[in-house]
């Protein structure tokens, strides 16, 4: 059974850090790109970035291109999502999804997620 497990979210003021972890089960992580994603109250579904199977690629948002990195441990099953100067439009519901590929749109699965608020 495939798990996406999210954690590390929380309230944190303009201009903070926060680092977001995903912890997986259930199918071989290191043969998957992935994704996070986030959802602001009241919002669609909005991609943060993507990595590759071996980590050494990466894309990303415009909104959040230069203030979030994704990386990943293929040795843990886990993926990260370090967000620095963090704005209160960064507010949402983060998830990590197992991809159909790097440039895919399309993921297999999606985690619960974890709620970030940015507020001061």
């Amino acid at each position: 059974q495939v798990q996406l497990v999210e954690s590390g979210g929380g309230l944190v003021q303009p201009g903070g850090s926060l680092r977001l972890s995903c912890a997986a089960s259930g199918f071989a992580f290191s043969n998957y790109s992935m994704a996070w994603v986030r959802q602001a109250p009241g919002k669609g579904l909005d991609w943060v970035g993507t990595i590759n199977t071996g980590g050494t690629l990466t894309r990303y948002s415009p909104s959040v291109k230069g203030r979030f990195t994704i990386s990943r441990d293929n040795a843990r099953d886990t993926l990260y999502l370090q967000m620095n100067n963090l704005k209160p439009e960064d507010t949402a519901v983060y998830s990590c999804a197992n991809m159909y590929g790097y440039y895919s749109k399309d993921s297999y699965n999606r985690g619960k997620g974890t709620l970030v608020t940015v507020s001061s």
